[in-house]
């Protein structure tokens, strides 16, 4: 089965076959097609946060021979002013930060800007190209690229220490901080820049791949998102080491040995994750939060967008501990403090699927009965502070963990995944408001002792989460809810604190399924290859296999799941998460 897992999955886009060109050299020629020889022209490229802006002014500088080139970020506020601006925003901690309000204009000097405008104003012949993050506040130009990349590029590219943050000179910095001031301040305003600019451009330009960048028209682009949409399709899967990764991803999706074993698979998080477009024999990389800035009603239906705006609400992910260790004991925070202290509007309300087991799995979930909850964070102090070891048995329930066991946790929920479990994670999308509350005596990768939150964990602990409501509120909560011919749905929750549904269906013949007008996430959680159909021929049949996660958007309405053919009569599986 594992095998089949597909690690690069495109959806094919028909009829813009000709609005694609590969290489600098193409690319050039076609922007050629929009100027005349000699007369003034201006080439606006805005590009997202740690595009490499050089590569992209080097490629074009002999095949355009330009006569200027402006650098947007040059009419930039100072490091100073910038420091000042955001302080409040990035906060001292090394992970979490506020939510900021910024657009990219907020960093840039006026006097500055006017500066390069009147440089601009003064040359009356030849080619002008103006780039950078912000490069529109300086002109619009005649023709407009929009240069994107992916959010797992750009965590590559500060890891490696090539880019640091944007207008910031911290390219050594630890990397968590780099992630943090993105995910609270760059990238926050660089996507409203984005929703407004990508629209009005000509062109996009996907600069994921060094020295092999794709340009495609605008028009062809938009109308890749409109086809995506309305059909079942799958993100770019990523997978990455941690200090208690598992065997079994590596084992079963099939990845490349590394030094130290995998513990996360992200196939299922927009927010991260990208999507391949495949306009003939070329595909573009797109961040898949493309798709739910321009296309967020049909992709999440009307009452999710209502709810949530432009933003995909489910995340699934992986958890491997098989063969590894378990994940840090751990509590998410409760809505009214993710809101109050981190300007998140909800929370990290999740649950753990256990897509796999070995004997002896274990997932830990909310305090024992009784227990004294100062003694508890005492004694969690005293470990942080590496006087003892956290005794977390005598504390913390331990429940026994199968293959296709859910459990449910809704934040304020004492938790973690130990040993033995391969763990599909279903969960609301704010994912890395973690508060750790003990790692096991360990250090990270890094060699630096990973981030533990006691102070915000303390204020979050749902103490009456203990064991009696625990096991009836938590654990395999599966209640069998409808059948038909060859299959059986079951609700398997999440809890009623949460916001996402989940329901599981037994099949060995065709399913009836249907979105309601919301988008849904699933997972192929049993069988080696299934079919999503179709009933009205509205999409091309789509292929999932198991273990992979797929988004049906809200536009498809009625769909089917069946096995392939030849393995009628075989027992599959599917975990379907949607919002209630």
């Amino acid at each position: 089965m594992a095998a089949l897992y597909n690690k690069k999955p495109a959806i094919e886009i028909k009829g813009r076959e000709d609005e694609i060109w590969s290489g600098y050299g193409p690319i050039a020629q076609e922007l050629l097609r929009s100027t005349n020889e000699g007369q003034k022209f201006i080439l606006t490229i805005e590009c997202y946060p740690t595009v490499r802006v050089e590569e992209i002014v080097e490629g074009l500088r002999l095949r355009l021979n330009p006569a200027k080139v402006v650098y947007a970020e040059l009419a930039a506020k100072n490091q100073g002013q910038i420091e000042d601006m955001i302080e409040r925003y990035v906060t001292d901690d090394r992970v979490f930060g506020y939510m900021a309000p910024f657009a990219i204009g907020d960093f840039y000097d006026q006097a500055k800007l006017v500066q390069l405008q009147n440089e601009i104003e003064a040359v009356t012949e030849g080619l002008i190209l103006v780039i950078g993050t912000g490069a529109t506040l300086v002109a619009t130009g005649d023709v407009l690229i929009y240069a994107d990349m992916a959010r797992w590029e750009i965590q590559q590219r500060y890891r490696s220490r090539e880019f640091g943050n944007w207008l910031a000179d911290n390219h050594a910095e630890d990397i968590l901080r780099k992630y943090k001031r993105g995910f609270f301040i760059e990238w926050r305003a660089a996507d409203r820049l984005k929703r407004d600019v990508l629209p009005q451009a000509d062109y996009y330009l996907d600069t994921n791949a060094q020295d092999d960048p794709k340009l495609l028209s605008k028009d062809a682009l938009f109308e890749g998102f409109k086809q995506a949409v309305r059909r079942p399709f799958r993100l770019v899967p990523y997978f990455d080491p941690g200090v208690w990764g598992g065997q079994w991803l590596e084992e079963k999706i099939g990845l490349d040995k590394r030094e130290h074993p995998y513990a996360w698979g992200f196939d299922g998080v927009p927010e991260e994750n990208s999507v391949y477009l495949q306009y003939g024999a070329t595909h573009v990389e797109v961040p898949s939060i493309n798709l739910v800035f321009f296309e967020p009603k049909a992709l999440l239906g009307e009452k999710v967008y209502a709810r949530f705006g432009a933003e995909f609400p489910i995340r699934f992910d992986f958890l491997d501990t098989i063969g590894g260790q378990p994940l840090s004991l751990q509590v998410h925070p409760l809505t009214d403090y993710i809101r109050k202290n981190f300007g998140m509007f909800y929370t990290q309300d999740e649950s753990y699927y256990m897509l796999d087991a070995v004997p002896g799995a274990t997932v830990y979930l909310g305090v024992k009965e009784g227990i004294d909850p100062n003694a508890m964070l005492a004694d969690l102090e005293r470990a942080q502070a590496g006087d003892v070891s956290f005794p977390a048995e005598q504390y913390i329930n331990v429940f026994p963990a199968k293959k296709h066991d859910h459990f449910m946790i809704p934040a304020g929920t004492v938790h973690c995944s130990g040993t033995g479990g391969m763990v599909l994670e279903i969960s609301a999308t704010p994912y890395i408001f973690t508060f750790k509350l003990w790692d096991w005596d360990r250090l990270g990768l890094d060699g630096k002792p990973r981030p533990v939150h006691l102070e915000h964990g303390r204020q979050n602990i749902q103490w009456d989460r203990s064991t009696s409501w625990v096991e009836s509120n938590l654990v395999n909560p599966i209640l069998k809810i409808g059948e038909g011919e060859g299959w059986t749905e079951e609700k398997t929750g999440l809890h009623e604190l949460e916001f996402i549904e989940t329901r599981r269906h037994w099949f060995s013949e065709v399913v009836p399924h249907h979105t309601e007008g919301g988008v849904q996430m699933l997972n192929l959680i049993e069988g080696e290859e299934a079919v999503v159909e179709s009933p009205s021929n509205a999409f091309e049949p789509f292929i999932v296999r198991y273990a992979e996660t797929f988004i049906v958007p809200a536009a498809v309405g009625e769909y089917t799941i069946r096995p392939t053919e030849g393995n009628q009569g075989e027992r599959y599986g599917t975990i379907k998460a949607y919002v209630r």
